[in-house]
């Protein structure tokens, strides 16, 4: 990708910011050229795999494990020099699935801290969203509560509302001040960084076009699942001194087999952390 330039010293601002309201947007990644690149790259991966809704999933939820496109956005020297400012500089993706909200609908995703659900033993987290279409209030773009991150983790309960994207449909248990909300709208091929015990939410989308963000959770290589699963990660940065995880090589190729199968394994751990406790039958299948 051909990157945005912009003086290192935004990277220092940005890093203020982030420490005092737990999010920073926008930030320039790519052109819209590039974003609608990889929207089409997706959205011919969709066409190709929309017999199987089990592979289907596994590509929306897994999109740089399976597309050398989406490998490279994850390794976006923009993305990296943010992340690394805010973790240090040896860093894992935990995830990078896509948050998609098709025309006309009714998905929403509720007020939630993402650190809740995702078994890691601390905070050195940061999640970029980046847009591969524009986001706007009009069609469901984040809202951030600022310095909410500062009140670590508060009690959620699992709604499983059936136009919930979140896993659990889980939602913030104690009052969120909605009135100090802010709207994170960006063009496409920007994002937004935030913590992983930032309040957030968004509405549906009422347009005629579809709103796809991927959420990119970039961690320290010191953290590790605190009940010891050992995941299929991709390391984007630096170097792994603990061995916390297995490392993934980037896709050789598009769609691959070999990486679906590292996937099923990592659905399998995920689904055991993100599902802890709740009973089988209301656990959400090829999500």
């Amino acid at each position: 990708m051909n990157n945005l330039s912009r003086p290192t010293s935004d990277v220092s601002r940005i890093a203020t910011t982030y420490e005092t309201d737990g999010y920073f947007s926008p930030y320039d990644v790519t052109s819209e050229r590039e974003a609608a690149e990889l929207r089409a790259d997706l959205e011919a991966a969709e066409g190709e795999l929309a017999h199987d809704r089990s592979l289907l999933s596994m590509l929306r939820g897994y999109p740089a494990r399976l597309l050398p496109s989406f490998d490279r956005l994850i390794r976006n020297p923009r993305l990296l020099a943010v992340a690394t400012k805010l973790l240090g500089p040896d860093l894992l993706v935990w995830g990078s699935g896509l948050f998609i909200k098709e025309p006309n609908t009714k998905s929403f995703v509720s007020w939630h801290q993402d650190l809740n659900y995702w078994g890691l033993n601390t905070d050195q987290e940061v999640t970029a969203w980046f847009a591969l279409t524009p986001a706007t209030v009009e069609n469901g773009c984040m809202r951030f509560v600022p310095g909410s991150h500062k009140k670590k983790s508060v009690p959620h309960a699992d709604s499983f509302a059936a136009d919930n994207l979140l896993s659990r449909g889980q939602e913030i248990a104690v009052e969120v001040d909605e009135a100090s909300a802010v709207d994170v709208v960006l063009r496409a091929g920007q994002a937004s960084f935030h913590h992983g015990h930032m309040f957030h939410a968004s509405g549906p989308n009422s347009t005629g076009d579809r709103r796809i963000g991927v959420a990119i959770r970039y961690i320290a290589t010191s953290v590790k699942q605190a009940t010891g699963e050992k995941l299929i990660l991709s390391q984007v940065s630096g170097k792994d001194d603990y061995g916390h995880y297995q490392i993934a090589p980037p896709p050789a190729g598009r769609l691959l087999q070999e990486d679906f199968d590292r996937i099923r394994y990592n659905n399998n751990a995920k689904r055991d952390i993100l599902y802890k406790g709740v009973q089988p039958e209301r656990i959400r299948k090829n999500r």
